[in-house]
């Protein structure tokens, strides 16, 4: 499915669908999980390419897995970790890299975390350097992949992060974890909190708060208990089908099993914003995370919308599908403070501002994200690049539900990196 063609839906989405599970939290069970140094269970794991990745890194390391189910899995780490007898392949996951940096900068082996073509390219000096505060032994190829980590003794510190990344706060979580006396990382805006979450339910010493130099996360060297893990759906991958069901006429479809996690749910608000009719239904609490059913009906009225500031790290990974949602807003929707997005798997200002261009669709693009002028009809044969970006490729999915011709979306397979079942769903729903 390299070049995907696709076609308008006429008829409207309808349904009930039940979201895969959370990409960032399965990577965050199987890291922390293999950290108890024990036997438990995660249900309900990812199974997309990146997470995958993250457990296939723990085998080599001699932790072992068994699939009692198709998403369940027996995690055994009780004979610890050892040293692996080749690179280590993080595919096309930042998420895997910069975490596992953290866990590696303490271990008492040598490891190479290499990645794909993507990977290769993006920025890994913002963990890198506080990594070297710390006293970690990096070697990298111009603050990018290869990384090379030589385990080594390392001491607490206080980093001020210039900017939320939980990518940044949790790598330094895990390096925390095995340093010598307390870690504390601030950051200017809350990032998501899966990390502490976890540490917190697993009973590591972590503290969470805010002070007069912005949110901070806190830990001591700790033992994790080791306690069985369920994974929540995943917002990001529920974005696509929101925003769909919002802006195909006719449509009405609930989306069970979401996770709500206030540092996750930026897109809620949006939709509060710009009047989309929708409910959650069915609130409720697993392993400390909160989930429920979300029911999207089409929204004939989308009101324009403004995202910028505080919000920005609560819905970063859901702006390429926000940015669908504008199109068809009635009136200009600006999206800014958004610059981090230069630095994902594409630069996605750049690669959202060209295909909607391809569209016909009025954008002007900024350093820090967009304008974009709403009620557009699409009418468009183009073929869109996804630059092996998995939610650009997405997001013009959904697009494509709204134009009416045929358009092609070249690469649509990066998808398999992290929703390899979203063709499948968006089919139960048509």
């Amino acid at each position: 499915m390299d070049n995907l063609k696709t076609k308008q839906n006429i008829n409207g989405l309808s349904g009930e669908i039940t979201i895969p599970p959370d990409k960032s939290i399965s990577h965050r069970a199987i890291i922390f999980g293999a950290l108890t140094k024990g036997k438990i269970e995660i249900k309900n794991l990812s199974l997309g390419e990146d997470c995958l990745n993250t457990l296939k890194i723990f085998e080599k390391l001699g932790v072992k897995h068994q699939f009692i189910s198709k998403r369940d899995l027996i995690l055994d780490s009780t004979n610890g970790f050892f040293s692996p007898k080749e690179s280590l392949y993080c595919g096309n996951s930042g998420t895997t890299t910069r975490l596992l940096s953290g866990f590696f900068a303490w271990q008492d082996f040598n490891i190479e975390l290499k990645g794909d073509e993507s990977l290769s390219k993006r920025p890994m000096k913002r963990v890198i350097e506080p990594l070297s505060q710390m006293g970690a032994k990096i070697e990298s190829n111009n603050n990018k992949l290869p990384l090379k980590i030589e385990g080594n003794k390392l001491k607490g510190i206080t980093y001020y992060s210039q900017i939320a990344s939980a990518q940044v706060k949790s790598c330094l979580l895990l390096a925390g974890l095995g340093a010598n006396g307390k870690t504390k990382i601030y950051e200017p805006n809350l990032s998501r909190n899966h990390s502490e979450i976890m540490l917190e339910y697993l009973e590591a010493q972590i503290s969470t708060g805010k002070d007069e130099n912005g949110f901070y996360s806190e830990i001591i060297p700790s033992k994790l208990t080791p306690k069985n893990l369920e994974i929540v759906g995943d917002i990001s991958s529920a974005a696509f089908f929101m925003v769909a069901a919002a802006i195909v006429p006719n449509s009405s479809i609930v989306i069970k099993n979401v996770g709500i996690n206030p540092t996750r749910t930026g897109i809620i608000d949006v939709f509060e914003q710009a009047q989309i009719n929708f409910e959650l239904l069915n609130q409720r609490t697993i392993c400390n995370e909160k989930v429920a059913d979300i029911k999207v009906t089409y929204s004939e009225n989308i009101k324009p919308f403004e995202i910028s500031g505080d919000i920005i790290p609560r819905l970063i990974d859901e702006i390429p599908i926000l940015a669908v949602l504008a199109t068809q807003a009635n009136g200009k929707s600006i999206i800014k403070d958004a610059q981090d997005l230069r630095n994902k798997e594409s630069d996605r200002i750049k690669t959202v501002t060209e295909s909607f261009k391809e569209l016909g669709i009025k954008i002007e693009e900024f350093e820090d994200g967009f304008e974009i002028t709403g009620k557009n009809k699409i009418n468009s044969n183009a073929t869109l690049k996804t630059h092996l970006d998995h939610r650009l490729a997405m997001s013009y999915y959904v697009l494509s539900l709204i134009n009416k011709k045929e358009m092609t979306i070249d690469g649509f397979n990066c998808i398999n990196s992290s929703f390899p079942e979203f063709i499948e769903m968006m089919n139960l729903l048509q």
